[in-house]
């Protein structure tokens, strides 16, 4: 994907970003947001938990609008969101390999994809990959 994008806006989107990554799921506490469950998803042999968060405008983040998918151990699998500062195409973001900061589990590897008509990863368009290492709260 080309953006006209100058490093200032690079550094904006990398901090909502990240921002969203490393709080979820304290954000979807957020005052303002409000949470509905949906229709569980299918992936492989798991059943995952999906849960709506819809945003109030003042919290930065990349859409309004976001599903984040649960599997039965309570830990995020994906993350689902359209990329408004880039057009708004559908975005699938897989989280995986978990790490323990400070008593808090959290993804090290983020994959994002586009994602299909069909709400599934389109693993030929990675658009965004993140491994996080030696995380620690302070």
């Amino acid at each position: 994907m080309n953006t006209p994008w100058d490093a200032l806006h690079r550094a904006y989107f990398n901090g909502e970003a990240m921002w969203t990554y490393l709080t979820t799921p304290f954000l979807l506490a957020m005052d303002g947001v409000h949470i509905e469950e949906t229709e569980p998803w299918r992936e492989g042999s798991e059943t995952w938990r999906v849960l709506r968060a819809h945003f109030p405008g003042p919290i930065e983040t990349h859409s309004l609008v976001q599903d984040f998918f649960f599997g039965e151990d309570l830990l995020l699998r994906r993350h689902d969101y359209s990329v408004n500062v880039a057009g708004g195409f559908g975005a699938a973001q897989r989280t995986f390999d978990y790490v323990t900061a400070d008593g808090i589990r959290l993804p090290s590897k983020r994959r994002a994809y586009a994602r299909g008509p069909d709400r599934r990863p389109i693993s030929e368009l990675l658009m965004v990959s993140i491994d996080i290492s030696e995380l620690q709260f302070d």
